[in-house]
C-alpha cells in the first residue's frame, strides 16, 4: 500500500513536465508545419530534464544565486548544443525510427525534413551555442558541451545503441555532461562535488529509461536495438535498475558532506532514494508495463526533486547573493 502510493498515483513533479516526460523518446504529436517539424528535432521534452538538473548545479557551485544572466545564457546555450544534438541523432536514426510506433511521427520519417537540411539546422546550434557559451562564460563550459554532443552522437548513436546492451549506460554519461557545464560556467573549474552531481544523473539513466524500455520493448526488437529489457529476463533488468539505484542513492548521500549541504537536502535525498526504492521493489512484485511507466514517472520526480533540494538548501543556508 504505501508502495503503490510512491509510485503508483500522480507523479511528484508538476504534472505537466511529467506528462511531457513520458514520451521521453517519442516525438509527441506529429509536427505539421515545418517550423514544428525543426523545433521537433530538437527533442524539447528531453532538453527540459536536462535544464532542471542545470540550475540547481550553478546555485551550488556559486553557494547563492549566480548572475541572471549567466543562467539565462547557460540555459540557452545548453538547450541549443542538446537541441543540436538530438537532432542529428534522429538523422542517425531515422531508419530505426520508421520502424518504432511511438517514433513514426519524427519529421525525418515523415519526409517534412530533408536529412541534409537537418544536418545543417543541428550544427548551427552547436556552433551558436558553442559562441554563446564561450562569450558569456569561458571556454571551459563551450569544450564541455561540444564533447558531450560528440560523445552523445558518435560514442551512443552511431556506435554503443544498435551494438551493446551497455548503451544507454555509457552512452548516458552525455546526459550527465550539463552539470559539468552549469559549475565550470560559475566556478571556470571542475570539483569534486560536480563529479559527484555528474555521477547521480549517470547513475540515475539506466534505471530511469529502463523502466520506460520495458514499455517499449516490442519498439525496440522491432528495430533491433539491444536495449537491456529486450535482451535479457525481466529479472535481470530489475537486477541491474536495483543495482544502479541503491548506487545513486548512496552517491546522492556523499554529496550531503562534500558539498557542504545541510538538512533539507539530507532528509529530501534520503526520503526521496528510499521511495526510488520501493518504487523498483514494487516493479519486482508486479512486472507489468503500467508499473514500469510509474517508475519511470517516478525517477524524472526524483531528479527533480533531488536538485530542487539542492536549490532549497544552498539559498536557505547562503541566501539569494
Amino acid at each position: 500500500m504505501g508502495i503503490s502510493m510512491a509510485v503508483g498515483a500522480r507523479p511528484l513533479v508538476p504534472s505537466r513536465l511529467a506528462r511531457r516526460a513520458l514520451s521521453h523518446n517519442g516525438s509527441g504529436r506529429r509536427p505539421t508545419t515545418v517550423i514544428g517539424g525543426y523545433i521537433a528535432l530538437t527533442k524539447p521534452r528531453i532538453v527540459e530534464l536536462l535544464l532542471v538538473t542545470t540550475v540547481p548545479t550553478m546555485v551550488l557551485a556559486q553557494k547563492g544565486w549566480p548572475a541572471t544572466w549567466l543562467v539565462v545564457l547557460t540555459l540557452v546555450g545548453g538547450s541549443l548544443a542538446a537541441g543540436g544534438a538530438n537532432a542529428l541523432n534522429m538523422v542517425i536514426d531515422r531508419d530505426i525510427d520508421k520502424l518504432m510506433e511511438r517514433t513514426q511521427g519524427r519529421p525525418l520519417v515523415t519526409g517534412l525534413i530533408a536529412p541534409r537540411n537537418a544536418v545543417i539546422f543541428a550544427w548551427i546550434l552547436e556552433i551558436v551555442a558553442f559562441a554563446i557559451l564561450w562569450v558569456s562564460a569561458n571556454l571551459l563550459s563551450a569544450l564541455l558541451t561540444f564533447s558531450a554532443t560528440m560523445f552523445y552522437v558518435v560514442i551512443y548513436s552511431v556506435w554503443l545503441k544498435r551494438t551493446s546492451r551497455q548503451n544507454i549506460v555509457i552512452g548516458g554519461a552525455a546526459g550527465a555532461v550539463p552539470v559539468l557545464v552549469g559549475w565550470s560556467a560559475v566556478t571556470n573549474q571542475v570539483s569534486w562535488a560536480a563529479f559527484l552531481l555528474f555521477l547521480l544523473i549517470f547513475l540515475w539513466t539506466p534505471p530511469h529509461f529502463w523502466a520506460l524500455a520495458i514499455r517499449h520493448s516490442d519498439d525496440y526488437k522491432a528495430a533491433q536495438v539491444p536495449m537491456l529489457p529486450t535482451v535479457v529476463p525481466m529479472k535481470q533488468t530489475l537486477w541491474a535498475m536495483l543495482r544502479y539505484t541503491v548506487a545513486l542513492v548512496v552517491a546522492s548521500l556523499i554529496l550531503l558532506p562534500v558539498a557542504d549541504l545541510g538538512v533539507i537536502y539530507g532528509v529530501s535525498a534520503a526520503v526521496l532514494g528510499a521511495l526510488f526504492l520501493l518504487g523498483i521493489g514494487y516493479l519486482w512484485r508486479t512486472p507489468t508495463e503500467a508499473v514500469s511507466m510509474r517508475v519511470f514517472s517516478y525517477s524524472i520526480s526524483y531528479i527533480s526533486l533531488l536538485f530542487g533540494a539542492i536549490t532549497v538548501d544552498v539559498l536557505v543556508k547562503y541566501g539569494v547573493s
